[in-house]
């Protein structure tokens, strides 16, 4: 059985990815055992300073791998929405500062877009994965999007972060249109830049299991 630790500590994306990567099956027969940051003891956190999902992707697959001497992979993901010149983008998750939750920060956004027509709500969602060996090498990187808009309220009871404004050019011409937190997990996964970037992530460590050898 092969291990992989995941670098991040925000509990719904940490699931998203556990239920993405956890019916993993090798070549072999042999399924994959998933380690968390819980499982340190102690916080782990990484400064991410580069001005891109790539750059802070790599830097907190890197800095765990060494950590744990293990395989890590990390996950750097946000929203860029174009009305904004591309904001909250790698500061999605810290947008607004650090008194804001994640309700504040959607409440945020969506005041910031309140005059922007419904035809230039345009946004994207983007995922990037990074895999580093236990020596903090990249063994795979990988960049997914998902294209949508954003509504002008929050909707639905499902998902994490922009998720109740956000929805899918594949939903948007639903009755009423369906956020990320209108979806299914099952269903959001399908169309979500996450669940995209983690099948490609699945096909590449099925095709080449070595890439999760300590």
């Amino acid at each position: 059985m092969a291990h992989l630790w995941l670098a991040t500590g925000n509990r719904k994306k940490r699931a998203e990815m556990e239920r993405l990567l956890g019916g993993m099956r090798l070549p072999d027969g042999s399924g994959l055992m998933l380690h968390t940051v819980d499982e340190l003891g102690a916080p782990f956190e990484v400064a991410e300073t580069e001005p891109d999902f790539r750059g802070n992707a790599r830097l907190k697959a890197a800095a765990l791998a060494q950590l744990t001497g293990a395989v890590a992979l990390a996950d750097d993901s946000g929203l860029s929405v174009d009305a904004l010149h591309g904001r909250p983008g790698v500061l999605s998750a810290r947008y607004g500062g650090p008194g804001l939750d994640d309700r504040g920060r959607l409440l945020r956004l969506l005041q910031e877009l309140e005059q922007v027509p419904d035809g230039k709500r345009t946004a994207r969602f983007t995922c990037s994965i990074c895999l580093c060996g236990p020596d903090g090498t990249v063994r795979l990187a990988v960049e997914e999007h998902c294209e949508g808009l954003m509504l002008r309220a929050p909707q639905g009871a499902g998902g994490f972060g922009y998720d109740p404004a956000f929805v899918a050019l594949e939903h948007a011409a639903a009755v009423p249109p369906r956020t990320f937190a209108d979806l299914d997990p099952a269903t959001k996964d399908t169309v979500s830049h996450r669940g995209k970037a983690m099948r490609r992530l699945l096909a590449a460590l099925q095709a080449d299991p070595s890439l999760l050898r300590a």
